[in-house]
Parts: C-alpha cells; structure tokens; sequence
C-alpha cells in the first residue's frame, strides 16, 4: 500500500499540473524573459497531456456520452472565464475578442478535431462509422447557435456595427443557454444511445469507449476529476502568460491582431484535440466527434451568455458579427458537415476536406 501509494503521487500526470500551477502562480501578472517563456511552455504542454489522461479517466469511470461532455464543458467554462477576464481588463482592443474566439473554436473543432479525427478513423479500417442522428443533431445544433450568436448581429439595423442591441443580445444569451440545455438533456437521458460508438452494422460497441479495461473506482475517477481542473486552470493560465510573447511574434510577422486569437483557441482546445485523436485511434470515432461538435457547442452557448452578463460593466461596443470571408468559411463547414454526416461513414476524403477548410481559416486569419 505504501509503495501504491508513493507510485500515485510520484506519477508525472500528478506532479505536472501542480507544478503548473505553481509556475502560473509564481509568473502571473509578470513580464517574461524569454527563457522563462520557453519555461511556462513546456508546462503548458504538459498540463494539455495530463488534462487528456484524467479526461480519460473520467470518461471510463462515467461511460460515454458523458466522458466527453465532462471535458468539453469543463475547458470550455475556464476558457470563457478567460475571455471575460480579458474583455474586462483589456479595453477597445478586446471588443471583437469573443466573437474571435468562439469563430476560431468552431473552426477548430468543427474542421479540425472533426477532419483529423475522421482521418484517423478511416486509415484504421478504411471507413470511418459513427451515428449519424446523434451526430447530426449536434451538428444542427452548432449551426443555429453560430448563425444567431455570430451571423446575425451582420445584419441586424438596432446599431450601426455588427452588434446586438440590449434586447438582441438578451434574446440570443437566453437561445444559447435553451437550446445547448436541451442538447444536453437529449445526449445524456433519452436518446443517450445516439451518442455512442457503433460497428460497421450501425450496432452500439463497447458504450464506456475504452476497450474491455475495468473502470477505474470512485476514489481514482473523483481524483482524477480534481486533477482535470486543476490542468485545464493550468491550461488556460499558462496560455494567457505566453501569450504576450504570441502577441509580440504575431506583430513582428505583421500578423492581424485577430490572429492572436486563434493561437491561443488552438493552444487552449489541444486537451480535446489530443483525446479525440486517441479515441479515433481505438476506433471510437463517435466519441470523437463528441468532443468536436460538443465542444463548439458550449464554447457558444456558454461564452455568449457569459459576455451577456459581463457587457453590464464593459464599455465600448460588442462585436460579435463575422465578416464577410468568415460568414463564407462558416457556410462552406456547415455545407460540408451535413454531407459529411448524414450518410455515418466517412472516408479519408472528407476527413481531408474539413482539414482542407481548417487550413484554409488559418491562412486567411493571418493574410484576410
């Protein structure tokens, strides 16, 4: 037992979130020389693969769909308090920070955890299957929360930029909240088997995702728990300490500012990109694809009601209307996801594709 026990505190995804979080405390708030950079850097990275593990952890002990619900909102929640940390404090500069990085998180998840994982899927056993009702009810899902939250403050004529009026805003907080709500209900209660992994004959397999391993006991999976949060603080952190250094590599390359934003979404989503890839890899594709769709999801309808309530003590305008060339992306994904999905099989072409697109968004965020 002693042995056991010493084991479990010298295991590195214990040591490392902690140390994460001693480097975030002793560097917050702190301007960095660059060793120190390269520093809080590998920190980060370990925090992201230590987040995975104990994602993972969580995910066998509670079973699939909640697994993945668990880490999708838990980094999504940290993320949005980052966003309206920053939007507080930062001033002109952070008025399009939430429509940037909800935007960005849509791409990522939606072209690139959903493509990469599709990809991984398919070079496993040449197609990749999943359920496509559960699948493109999320998907449906994502596109109403993005057309309302980021496409139509465009068009709308109560204020002269792309933004909501007091009431438009309230309206779309309370949309956001409703109908991710709702999506949560029907994946977890009465249509929970739509969202689980299925064989080549469309028949649920192995529901908990994780092979035929026992799962883990109480005390580990609350452990584990614990130790997630601690990693995604740690995440999240970190991210903003080296972002400074992003924002000064990103000016030096004469990068938009915008473009800052979508570095730290991808450094902040590598916890659900890593777990998705590994699900893909043991040929849970469905798992996967919850973890992408169900990610966009709450970074919408979490992030929006959030701002919501923070726009009462921020001054200056909320941008939340894409642009032209982003109203194009977002289309195009929403196209292509629904042929993607309807048929539940893919191949290695419409993985391809959607990491065509997420390409394709990361390239015309640094040259628009």
């Amino acid at each position: 037992m002693p042995a056991l026990l010493r084991s479990r505190v010298t295991d590195w995804t214990v040591v490392v979130p902690l140390l994460a979080v001693v480097v975030l405390v002793l560097t917050w708030g702190r301007e960095l020389p660059p060793v120190v950079v390269v520093i809080v850097a590998v920190f980060l990275a370990g925090a992201v693969l230590a987040a995975v593990h104990h994602a993972e952890v969580v995910a066998h002990r509670v079973g699939e769909p909640f697994g993945s619900l668990v880490l999708a909102v838990a980094v999504t929640v940290i993320e949005v308090a980052l966003i309206v940390t920053l939007m507080i404090s930062g001033g002109d500069k952070t008025q399009s920070l939430a429509r940037d990085t909800v935007f960005a998180a849509v791409m990522i998840t939606c072209n690139g955890i959903l493509g990469l994982s599709l990809l991984l899927g398919a070079l496993r056993r040449r197609v990749a299957v999943f359920n496509p009702e559960g699948t493109g009810g999320a998907l449906a899902t994502v596109a109403t929360l993005a057309t309302l939250s980021l496409v139509v403050p465009t068009f709308t004529t109560a204020r002269p930029g792309p933004e909501f009026s007091p009431a438009q805003l309230t309206f779309a907080a309370v949309a956001s909240l409703a109908l991710y709500g709702l999506f949560v209900l029907v994946q977890t209660g009465r249509h929970r088997d739509y969202f689980l992994p299925v064989g080549a004959d469309g028949a649920v397999v192995d529901a908990d995702g994780d092979g035929h391993a026992d799962p883990p006991s109480p005390r580990a999976a609350l452990a584990s728990l614990a130790l997630l949060v601690v990693a995604l603080v740690a995440v999240v952190g970190l991210a903003k300490m080296v972002s400074p250094a992003i924002e000064a590599g990103v000016s030096a390359a004469n990068l938009p500012q915008a473009f800052v934003g979508v570095i730290i979404a991808l450094l902040v989503l590598l916890p659900e990109t890593l777990a998705a890839a590994r699900a893909a890899r043991r040929d849970r594709v469905q798992i996967s694809l919850n973890l992408a769709l169900g990610s966009a999801m709450a970074s919408i309808g979490l992030t929006i009601p959030a701002i919501a309530i923070a726009s009462i003590w921020l001054d200056g305008p909320l941008l939340l209307g894409l642009g032209g060339t982003q109203l194009a992306l977002l289309a195009l994904t929403v196209v292509t996801g629904v042929l993607t999905v309807v048929p539940g099989r893919a191949t290695l072409l419409q993985g391809g594709v959607h990491l065509v697109l997420l390409a394709a968004f990361v390239f015309l965020a640094a040259s628009p």
